[in-house]
Protein backbone atom coordinates (compact mmCIF):
# COMPACT_ATOMS: atom_id res chain seq x y z
CA UNK A 1 0.00 0.00 0.00
CA UNK A 2 1.40 3.27 -0.91
CA UNK A 3 1.57 6.04 1.28
CA UNK A 4 0.35 9.24 0.66
CA UNK A 5 3.51 12.39 -0.24
CA UNK A 6 3.20 14.71 2.58
CA UNK A 7 4.42 18.51 1.44
CA UNK A 8 7.07 20.43 2.41
CA UNK A 9 4.46 23.55 4.24
CA UNK A 10 2.43 20.83 5.70
CA UNK A 11 5.72 19.09 7.34
CA UNK A 12 7.08 22.33 8.56
CA UNK A 13 3.67 23.29 10.27
CA UNK A 14 3.53 20.19 11.42
CA UNK A 15 6.77 20.50 13.31
CA UNK A 16 6.11 23.64 14.30
CA UNK A 17 2.80 22.51 15.81
CA UNK A 18 4.36 19.19 17.82
CA UNK A 19 7.15 21.71 19.16
CA UNK A 20 4.58 24.05 20.44
CA UNK A 21 2.56 21.17 21.99
CA UNK A 22 5.44 19.48 23.33
CA UNK A 23 6.48 22.91 24.58
CA UNK A 24 2.99 23.13 26.24
CA UNK A 25 3.09 19.48 28.27
CA UNK A 26 6.63 20.06 29.55
CA UNK A 27 5.18 23.58 31.15
CA UNK A 28 1.69 21.78 32.14
CA UNK A 29 3.77 18.34 33.59
CA UNK A 30 6.19 20.76 35.35
CA UNK A 31 3.12 22.79 36.90
CA UNK A 32 2.10 19.10 38.39
CA UNK A 33 5.50 18.68 39.73
CA UNK A 34 6.57 22.18 40.92
CA UNK A 35 4.53 25.24 40.36
CA UNK A 36 0.89 24.22 41.21
CA UNK A 37 0.82 20.59 42.80
CA UNK A 38 -2.61 22.31 44.92
CA UNK A 39 -4.18 22.35 41.70
CA UNK A 40 -4.40 18.59 41.16
CA UNK A 41 -4.96 18.20 45.08
CA UNK A 42 -8.24 20.24 44.32
CA UNK A 43 -8.92 17.99 41.60
CA UNK A 44 -8.52 15.40 44.42
CA UNK A 45 -5.40 13.89 42.27
CA UNK A 46 -2.88 15.60 44.36
CA UNK A 47 -1.84 11.74 45.00
CA UNK A 48 -1.40 10.96 41.59
CA UNK A 49 -0.19 14.22 40.46
CA UNK A 50 3.65 12.57 39.82
CA UNK A 51 2.64 9.40 37.94
CA UNK A 52 0.39 11.70 35.77
CA UNK A 53 3.33 14.56 34.96
CA UNK A 54 5.84 11.79 34.34
CA UNK A 55 2.84 9.87 32.05
CA UNK A 56 2.24 13.53 30.01
CA UNK A 57 6.06 14.34 29.72
CA UNK A 58 6.39 10.81 28.07
CA UNK A 59 3.04 10.73 25.74
CA UNK A 60 4.50 14.29 24.70
CA UNK A 61 8.05 13.60 23.87
CA UNK A 62 6.72 10.14 22.19
CA UNK A 63 4.37 12.49 20.07
CA UNK A 64 7.63 15.20 19.12
CA UNK A 65 9.71 12.26 17.41
CA UNK A 66 8.75 10.63 13.61
CA UNK A 67 9.07 6.98 14.71
CA UNK A 68 7.15 7.10 17.96
CA UNK A 69 4.40 9.75 16.67
CA UNK A 70 1.89 7.02 16.22
CA UNK A 71 1.76 6.07 19.99
CA UNK A 72 2.24 9.24 21.42
CA UNK A 73 -0.99 10.68 19.20
CA UNK A 74 -2.88 7.48 20.71
CA UNK A 75 -1.52 8.24 23.97
CA UNK A 76 -2.02 11.98 24.25
CA UNK A 77 -5.22 11.18 22.90
CA UNK A 78 -5.85 8.97 26.03
CA UNK A 79 -4.67 11.59 28.42
CA UNK A 80 -6.83 14.12 26.52
CA UNK A 81 -9.66 12.53 26.51
CA UNK A 82 -9.23 12.21 30.40
CA UNK A 83 -8.26 15.77 31.08
CA UNK A 84 -11.87 16.53 29.35
CA UNK A 85 -13.68 14.37 31.87
CA UNK A 86 -11.59 15.83 35.00
CA UNK A 87 -12.67 19.47 33.40
CA UNK A 88 -16.56 18.00 33.13
CA UNK A 89 -16.59 16.50 36.85
CA UNK A 90 -14.94 19.37 38.26
CA UNK A 91 -17.26 21.98 36.25
CA UNK A 92 -14.51 23.81 34.15
CA UNK A 93 -14.55 24.75 30.49
CA UNK A 94 -13.10 21.77 28.38
CA UNK A 95 -12.41 24.47 25.59
CA UNK A 96 -8.54 24.38 25.71
CA UNK A 97 -8.66 20.57 26.25
CA UNK A 98 -10.57 19.95 23.87
CA UNK A 99 -8.22 22.17 21.44
CA UNK A 100 -5.54 20.77 22.42
CA UNK A 101 -6.78 17.28 21.62
CA UNK A 102 -7.99 18.63 18.09
CA UNK A 103 -4.47 19.92 17.33
CA UNK A 104 -2.84 16.60 18.72
CA UNK A 105 -5.22 14.38 16.01
CA UNK A 106 -4.25 17.36 13.65
CA UNK A 107 -0.70 16.83 13.68
CA UNK A 108 -0.93 12.84 14.30
CA UNK A 109 -2.69 12.87 10.75
CA UNK A 110 -0.69 15.27 9.05
CA UNK A 111 2.25 13.29 9.67
CA UNK A 112 1.15 9.89 9.48
CA UNK A 113 -1.71 10.01 7.05
CA UNK A 114 -2.47 6.00 7.30
CA UNK A 115 -4.02 7.08 11.15
CA UNK A 116 -7.18 7.34 9.28
CA UNK A 117 -7.32 4.63 7.09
Amino acid sequence: MKTAEISKPAKIAAWIISGLLTALYIYSASGKLFLHPEQMAQMHLGDWRIIIALGELASAFLFLFPKTNKIGTLLLSSYMGGAIIIHMTAGMSIMMPAVVLILVWTVGIIRNPDLIK
